[in-house]
This record gives structure tokens, C-alpha cells and sequence, in this order.
């Protein structure tokens, strides 16, 4: 029996119909979306800018550096004694000459007075002899034998009075001592530490830099010293000494400042942070730190211009602009390249931009900027 192919055909040719239409309708749809791709306009960025500023900046060097005492030692005892007094409490100030701690010289008075005696008693002698009529019974060498002996008992009159002198600890020069280490009562023997005496006012302050600032830094440059210890003060001082030489392996030569310290809040051993400020201004261009976009292919910022429309309306967008960066000072940070003084760049809601992006201006949105921010207390 011969079977009928026309519903076939028909069936196929209605179903490459559908499909055929169904793909032009896509199609169609397809390059709208397109079209209207190709003609979006992406809604305006609210942001914030700042004008790039002309700025006098004195050249600073920031380093970490090392509170060091001008005069520091442990004092200890050059003789053996037991400890009679204790004249000072651990932490306090002393001046240059105080009594500090007191051994025992009971022996050594008694050795005194003994030795006066003698020595007394050898000078009479020697003057007796020596005022004798030249016709006397004593000859020149009893004069001399009385004068040395006179010389001998002087001599050993100063050494116990120096064994004394020994025994009575007093401070060098003025400063603070530590914690003292001994008691009422103990034995020392010599070398055994007492305790540790620093001069406060004023201190040094070491501190390294690298070899590039070698021609940057010269003695008399003044030194800013600030410390977490005490965040709202600061103190002033000179560089003193620039080594000599550069340290072979990390390129750093030392420094020392001499720094004033009326209050003696910086103690030896504390760590500070430290600026070199140059005596000379230079001029700068300067912008917010929070315009910059880092990136490791480089630095840049976006840049508002001011293009008209096709309307012949004044349009803002953003422009990205890749820039050099100099020295940073609280929210500011220089530019050496990429921008000129009066250009207007996005300071904060950059991350946000694309180039060629329109933006709106919200100023009354922007943060303070400012050289030395400081959070406020609360």
C-alpha cells in the first residue's frame, strides 16, 4: 500500500516556518538590545573634588630613632662596705653632688684621727728642728728625716681620707636615677651595681637614614620628635653629629639630634618617631591623598572637564590622568607630574569612575583636608 508523503512535507515545512520566524524575531531583538547598549548613557557619579593647590613645603625626613642619655651610667662601689644610708628614692631627680648612699667608715674615721695625730705630731717635729740655731745639735739630714717624715703623715692622712670619699657615693652630674638594686644594711663589694643614673635635659636622639639623604642633612637642621607615650606633645630639637661613614650592609648612615626635654617625659630606650625639617621651601603642587588611585602599573586621578554637548550645554566628566607622586603630609600628598596648578580632580568617589564617565558635583559632601590631621577627642 502506498502511503501519503504530503502531510509530511507540509508538517516539515511548517515547522522550518516557525523556526525561521522565531529566529528573525530574536534576531531582531538581539540588535535592539545592541542599539540600545550602544546609546546608554550611564547616570551621573555623585562625587566630591578638590583644586590642585600651589603649596611652600620645607622638605621633611622621617625616620625612627632611639632616645639616647648625654651622660647615663651604673653606679657601683669601688671598695667593699656594708651600706649605712641610702639617701635617695628609686625615680627621683638629683643634682650633681648629692649624696646617693653611704658605707660604713667607722674603721676608716678611726684611721683618720689616728693619722692626724701622727701627722700633727711630725710637723711639730719638723718645725721644732728646722727653727733650731745653726749651731745646734741637729744636722740637715735630721731636718730632711723630720720633713719627709712630716710629708709621709700628711700623705697618709689623704689616703684615708680618700678610702672615706670612696665610701660616700654622690651623682656625678644631674638626671634620674633607676631603680636602685641594693638595701640598708648589705655588703658590697666592689663593681656591685647600685643603681643606674640618666641625665634627662637634654637628651640625644639617634636615628638612621638612607644613603640618598646623605646630601639632604648637615648639622644644625631641626629635628621634630614625637612619641606614641604622649601623642599631643611634641619636642624640638638640632641635628648634632652626621657620621662618618655609611653602614656597608644597610646603606644607612647614623645621625644624632640633641633634643630638649625641660619635662623629662622621653626616657632612655624609648622609641620616637623622628623629622628632619630643611631650611628651605619649595614650591609644590599638592592634591588629596584620597584622589589617588594606586595601582601597581601607576599612580593615577581623575580629572574633571568641562566639554560642551552636542546641545551646546556645558557637561562634567571624569577624565583618569596618571600622575608622579612626591612626599605625603597628613591628608595631602605631592605631585611632581601629570597635573597642573587650578586642574580640578575627584577627591573622594573615584573607585567608582570609569574615564569619560559623567559626574556630579557634591561638595558639601567633602571632608576636611588638612597638612596634620588630628581625630578628635572624644
Amino acid at each position: 500500500m502506498k502511503r501519503n508523503r504530503k502531510p509530511i512535507l507540509l508538517a516539515g515545512g511548517a515547522i522550518v516556518l516557525v523556526v525561521l520566524v522565531l529566529g528573525g524575531i530574536k534576531a531582531s531583538q538581539i540588535r535592539a538590545m545592541i542599539a540600545a547598549g550602544e546609546s546608554f548613557v550611564p547616570p551621573a557619579q555623585a562625587v566630591t573634588t578638590a583644586e590642585v593647590l600651589e603649596v611652600s613645603w620645607k622638605p621633611e625626613l622621617a625616620a625612627v630613632g632611639s632616645v639616647v642619655a648625654v651622660q647615663g651610667v651604673t653606679l657601683a662601689s669601688e671598695v667593699p662596705g656594708t651600706i649605712t644610708e641610702i639617701a635617695f628614692k628609686s625615680g627621683q631627680m638629683v643634682d650633681k653632688g648629692e649624696l646617693l648612699v653611704r658605707l660604713d667608715t667607722s674603721i676608716e674615721r678611726a684611721q683618720l684621727a689616728s693619722a692626724v695625730a701622727s701627722a700633727k705630731l711630725a710637723d711639730l717635729d719638723y718645725q721644732r728642728r728646722k727653727n733650731l740655731p745653726p749651731a745646734g745639735a741637729v744636722s740637715a739630714a735630721d731636718i730632711d728625716a723630720a720633713a719627709a717624715k712630716a710629708t709621709q703623715a700628711a700623705a697618709d692622712v689623704a689616703n684615708v681620707k680618700a678610702v672615706i670619699a670612696r665610701k660616700t657615693i654622690r651623682a656625678p652630674f644631674s638626671g634620674r636615677v633607676g631603680i636602685r638594686q641594693v638595701d640598708l644594711g648589705q655588703v658590697l663589694q666592689p663593681g656591685t651595681p647600685i643603681v643606674s643614673l640618666q641625665s634627662s635635659d637634654p637628651i640625644y636622639v639617634d636615628f638612621s637614614l638612607p644613603q640618598q639623604a646623605l646630601s639632604l642633612i648637615e648639622p644644625g637642621h631641626t629635628v621634630t620628635v614625637n612619641t606614641d607615650a604622649f601623642p599631643d606633645t611634641s619636642w624640638e630639637g638640632a641635628v648634632e653629629v652626621v657620621d662618618a661613614q655609611v653602614d656597608i650592609g644597610t646603606r644607612n648612615f647614623a645621625v644624632r639630634a640633641l633634643v630638649g626635654n625641660p619635662e623629662g617625659k622621653l626616657r632612655t630606650g624609648m622609641f620616637v618617631d623622628v623629622t628632619v625639617v630643611q631650611p628651605e621651601a619649595r614650591e609644590l603642587l599638592a592634591i588629596p591623598a584620597s584622589a589617588v588611585l594606586f595601582a601597581p602599573y601607576g599612580d593615577s586621578v581623575y580629572v574633571i572637564k568641562e566639554p560642551e554637548s552636542e546641545s551646546g550645554e556645558k557637561q562634567q566628566i571624569a577624565e583618569q590622568a596618571f600622575v608622579r607622586l612626591g612626599e605625603r603630609r597628613g591628608d595631602l600628598v605631592a605631585v611632581s607630574s601629570g597635573l597642573e596648578a587650578g586642574d580640578v580632580v575627584v577627591s573622594t568617589g573615584a573607585f567608582k569612575l570609569q574615564s569619560g564617565m559623567a559626574v556630579t558635583i557634591r561638595n558639601d559632601l567633602a571632608p576636611e583636608v588638612n597638612t596634620d590631621p588630628n581625630p578628635p577627642n572624644e
